[in-house]
């Protein structure tokens, strides 16, 4: 089945790359107009150009940079009907006692600040027009115990405010979703890997299908979120993770079992 998104026009902040960019060429082909939102403007103009769409330079730490964006996009070009907020950045798994000020402000800056930022500027707009559908993007690591202290903390902050953000703004026919990613193939992980800084093959054991997610297939949640299908849901985190959160304690009692007829 395919989730139609004719006559709406979609901003994705960090839709210059990874899943952002994924979300973007998904809605597209399902009928949206895009709007690339990001902080490298040459990438994004270049993902809008082979869209047909728009990009504007951003810096989600920066609430004036978002609100003057949002602004100009709501007089200029008209309602925001979808937002999908996926810029972010990562951290590297390090002891709690070597993690730097620097390195968790700046997590916390762009992952949860930068998320609470685009969702309400955006939301303005869409309460302004009665209706609206905001995804933003968490992660699995905010559902577990993992050694990306700052960024796991980002990311079930996010998935909280989804979920206030989703009773606040309802009555208003403004729906709030979240979906948390697993590891996802996006040319970032597939270069950390090339490089052996994460271990595909231990990452693919811990999943209970075996693989990595593809940037598609979170895509392909954002979209369905976006649509009309979707409309009686809302405050949820969907977990796209290849089945990671169910198997990792069943490395006490010997693993996932091996296929079987």
């Amino acid at each position: 089945m395919t989730f139609s998104l004719e006559n709406r026009t979609a901003v994705i902040t960090g839709g210059a790359s990874g899943i952002g960019e994924s979300c973007a060429r998904l809605m597209h082909e399902r009928g949206a107009k895009i709007i690339i939102a990001d902080l490298n403007l040459k990438q994004a103009e270049k993902i809008a150009k082979d869209l047909r769409g728009l990009a504007f330079e951003i810096d989600v730490r920066d609430p004036d940079s978002i609100n003057a964006l949002a602004e100009q996009i709501d007089n200029d070009i008209g309602p925001v009907d979808i937002l999908v907020t996926s810029a972010g950045i990562t951290q590297l798994p390090v002891p709690a006692e070597e993690l730097t000020v620097d390195v968790w402000d700046s997590v916390q800056e762009v992952d949860l600040r930068g998320t609470w930022l685009s969702a309400v500027a955006f939301g303005k707009s869409m309460i302004k027009q009665g209706k609206g559908c905001v995804v933003t993007i968490a992660s699995i690591t905010a559902s577990r115990s993992v050694p990306v202290h700052s960024y796991a903390a980002a990311k079930r902050g996010v998935a909280s405010m989804t979920e206030s953000l989703a009773a606040d703004w309802g009555r208003s026919g403004i729906r709030v979703n979240c979906i948390s990613p697993g590891f996802t193939l996006t040319p970032l992980l597939k270069s950390l890997v090339e490089r052996k800084e994460r271990d595909g093959k231990l990452m693919k054991a811990d999943t209970a299908l075996g693989r990595f997610v593809e940037p598609k297939e979170i895509a392909q949640a954002a979209a369905f979120l976006a649509s009309d299908e979707a409309a009686a849901i809302t405050g949820i985190n969907l977990n796209v993770d290849c089945g990671w959160l169910v198997s990792t304690s069943w490395h006490t009692y010997g693993g996932i079992r091996p296929p079987r007829s």
